[in-house]
């Protein structure tokens, strides 16, 4: 109990500490309140583990650290309500938990278990996970990459020599727009002796999304003092138009300050990439027959500085949208296959291994010519302008529907992260998370129709996404009675059983082991689970009783209690079809009758689940028998 008090103490120190900087201007507020529809919705959905309409907020640009009139941000809500896996989208997303800030301190503080506390700490949790790092890294390393080379303009600083891009140069800056716009086969470029080189340097280190120097003392032997490479970089600053350059140096001093400055830069230059990208990238892509892609002939020397052309060919149902497009829809006869064409950067396509392997070896695509090399990308071209978006801006937002597509050319391409969100995607917007009522509504619905559940756990296993083989095993055993009689499913055992070489007669089937664990899921009886007893002794309405709220006022604990009631609703659910005593609440009303999956009678709906929960492990073990296997 003293703990507990100590703990609340320390808790509204720290919010009235951080409101005092807020309120002075020191420090922005990271968690702004949000009375807006769609945020109530999202966290309305992390009250209740809903990772579908929690992927579909995000989408949308919701702003996942905002907080709500109780002061939860929605980390806070997953993180309290005991829902793992939103937690961890959350995360993922760029999710706030940063300690010595009083969000931060409750997430942690408050998580229901300690997985989730382990995930918080796994996470970095005293550093928030920046999600356009691996953007501003490879922008970064290019300053310092000399193979394969993407240069396409010099600067020279008294003896120093800057490796520089046109494309970036001109996306981030409106005097490089400018320059290059009027002489764009410009390739050197000499500083003006009257400009200190480390001023220059650190004006090119922020255009490649590095942070700022800390250290402004010029070398030995350059004449410049401090003061005057800091006035320097004032001037050129001013001159470039990139004025964020000395805001990010003044506030370099403050850790918070600093992460804070650092995350609005790079966001905007992400916003400054991301409208280059759509003005000179997609606006200048050739839609064409495919027959005639060869005959197009791109000079070196382009005004949007592409040094490669990627192409790709439609699939027969894209026949018409790509016409349309091109403004070739004739409405007559057999119409040719279109391609695309997407002018882009070896500087950027590196991010991928793929690439990067291309032009880093002796192929001929490695090699500069005067007309730019073509290279066909085995996928449809909205496919590629979605990796191209993903490898230029680190933004990668697209339907379920095309979601596997994007998943095999992102393994194709060797591009992690791009694999990591079309699986989440996939497992998100996918329903894998459904409660058994909610999947129950989905058999056999054009819902369920609409995700090939065969082709995407076959797509998990040639991509090797673990994270899909999971959802699509959980999948299958929350629907299992729509598929268990489908000879389809059995070849799908027998192919599990098959991936294992060498595989002995008693070896365990990875799929099968799966999708009788989330059966397991799905039907366990509540009385069995560890924590059923705690909660039914009233351990949620403790926990809501130790959530402090954001003013530090302890009346106001009151009203937080309301807003958790969506959770405490959500373990009522939980114990709905797990606990004896309430059966009678289960009772079925006069006329009706529950039957079990074998048409069989029973009393309520706990009794309907365990005998269904035998008939379907038996169906399990009868098709290990048909196809002469054994787990």
């Amino acid at each position: 109990m003293a703990d507990h008090v100590l703990r609340k103490d320390q808790l509204e120190i720290s919010l009235h500490n951080e409101k005092k900087l807020i309120k002075e201007g020191t420090i922005k507020d990271d968690n702004p309140l949000d009375l807006s529809e769609p945020f109530r919705e999202l966290c309305d959905a992390c009250r209740k583990g809903d990772l579908k309409v929690c992927q579909e907020k995000i989408t949308e640009g919701v702003n996942i650290n905002a907080r709500d009139p109780y002061d939860y941000t929605p980390l806070i809500l997953a993180s309290l309500c005991g829902h793992y896996e939103v937690a961890q989208l959350l995360l993922e997303s760029g999710a706030l938990c940063e300690r010595d800030t009083f969000q931060g301190e409750r997430c942690l503080y408050n998580a229901l278990n300690d997985r989730i506390r382990n995930l918080l700490l796994e996470y970095d949790y005293s550093k928030s996970t920046d999600p356009l790092q691996p953007l501003a890294a490879h922008i970064s390393s290019l300053l310092t990459r000399d193979h394969p080379g993407t240069s396409d303009i010099v600067v020279t600083a008294e003896e120093e020599s800057l490796y520089l891009h046109k494309f970036i140069l001109t996306a981030r800056s409106p005097y490089f727009r400018n320059k290059l716009s009027i002489a764009p086969d410009t390739s050197t470029w000499k500083l003006p002796s009257t400009i200190p080189p480390q001023a220059f340097n650190a004006a090119i280190k922020y255009l490649y999304f590095g942070e700022a120097p800390r250290d402004l003392r010029s070398g030995p032997g350059t004449g410049f003092t401090e003061s005057e490479v800091f006035a320097g970089i004032d001037r050129i600053a001013q001159h470039l138009e990139i004025q964020g350059l000395v805001d990010s140096i003044l506030e370099s001093g403050d850790r918070r300050l600093a992460r804070q400055r650092r995350a609005i830069e790079l966001a905007k230059g992400r916003d400054q990439l991301e409208e280059w990208f759509r003005t000179n990238i997609i606006h200048h892509k050739i839609v064409m027959e495919t027959s005639n892609a060869d005959d197009i002939k791109w000079s070196r020397d382009n005004p949007i500085f592409a040094d490669v052309l990627l192409q790709a060919d439609e699939l027969p149902d894209d026949t018409e949208t790509l016409q349309q497009a091109s403004g070739t829809n004739t409405g007559s006869g057999e119409r040719a296959q279109k391609s695309v064409l997407f002018p882009c950067h070896r500087a950027m396509l590196l991010r991928s291994e793929f690439f990067h392997t291309m032009f880093a070896s002796s192929f001929r695509e490695a090699h500069l010519q005067e007309h730019l090399h073509i290279i066909n990308v085995d996928c449809s071209p909205d496919v590629l302008e979605i990796i191209l978006k993903f490898l230029y801006t680190e933004r990668a937002d697209f339907p379920l529907d095309i979601a596997v597509d994007v998943l095999f050319a992102a393994d194709m391409l060797f591009i992690e992260k791009l694999k990591t969100k079309a699986a989440v995607v996939i497992s998100t917007l996918g329903s894998g998370n459904m409660s058994q009522a909610e999947a129950a509504k989905t058999r056999g619905t054009k819902e369920e129709d609409d995700l090939d559940i065969y082709a995407i756990i076959r797509a998990a296993w040639m991509t090797r996404v673990q994270r899909l083989e999971e959802f699509a095993a959980r999948y299958l055993a929350y629907r299992l009675e729509s598929h268990i009689d489908s000879p389809e499913f059995a070849e799908l055992i027998q192919e599990s059983a098959s991936r294992i070489q060498g595989r002995q007669e008693t070896d365990s089937i990875e799929l099968l082991d799966d999708i009788r664990f989330y059966l397991g899921e799905r039907f366990r009886l509540r009385f069995d689970d560890a924590g059923l007893e705690e909660m039914m002794d009233g351990e949620p309405q403790q926990q809501a009783n130790q959530i402090e709220t954001a003013d530090g006022d302890i009346e106001k604990t009151i009203q937080g209690v309301e807003a958790i009631d969506l959770a405490e609703q959500n373990h009522g659910e939980q114990l709905e079809h797990g606990h004896s005593a309430e059966k009678s609440q289960k009772t079925p009303e006069h006329g009706s009758a529950i039957r079990t999956l074998n048409g069989e009678l029973v009393m309520d709906e706990f009794d309907q689940d365990e005998m269904n929960y035998q008939i379907l492990m038996d169906k399990l073990d009868n098709i290990l028998e048909g196809l002469n296997l054994e787990a």
